[in-house]
């Protein structure tokens, strides 16, 4: 069983509903144990083994804060993209500078990386 669970900050506490079972109201301190949590209700009101629910925690956020969220997630995406460029770009150039025959230090200053790092791109 697939379920949602809706998790509003009261206090110092996270208060979850889920729609999808009637009367599931509980709350937790930490959003790690929603899961948990959430399985063992529906296992209690519905009968079903709480291995067998599958639970999408939904945090919800104040407007402000949800965007400042997305925003960060989307600057963390931006920034793997951007890594994974740039490791292929740097395994392309030792490649390059190796079949000109430099040296693994000549190609280290020139790339501005340890020997050491030119040593790892040559192996990948």
């Amino acid at each position: 069983m697939n379920v949602t669970a809706r998790a509003t900050r009261s206090g110092q506490w996270w208060a979850v509903e889920v729609p999808e079972v009637l009367g599931l109201f509980t709350q937790v301190k930490r959003l790690e144990h929603v899961a948990a949590q959430v399985a063992d209700a529906v296992e209690v009101l519905e009968g079903i083994s709480a291995s067998s629910v599958r639970v999408a925690v939904l945090p919800v956020l104040d407007a402000d804060v949800n965007d400042v969220v997305h925003d960060a997630r989307d600057a963390a995406t931006t920034a793997a993209e951007a890594q994974s460029i740039a490791s292929h770009s740097m395994r392309s150039a030792v490649a390059r500078l190796r079949d000109e025959h430099l040296t693994m230090r000549d190609i280290a200053t020139v790339l501005g990386i340890s020997h050491q790092r030119v040593s790892q791109l040559a192996r990948s």
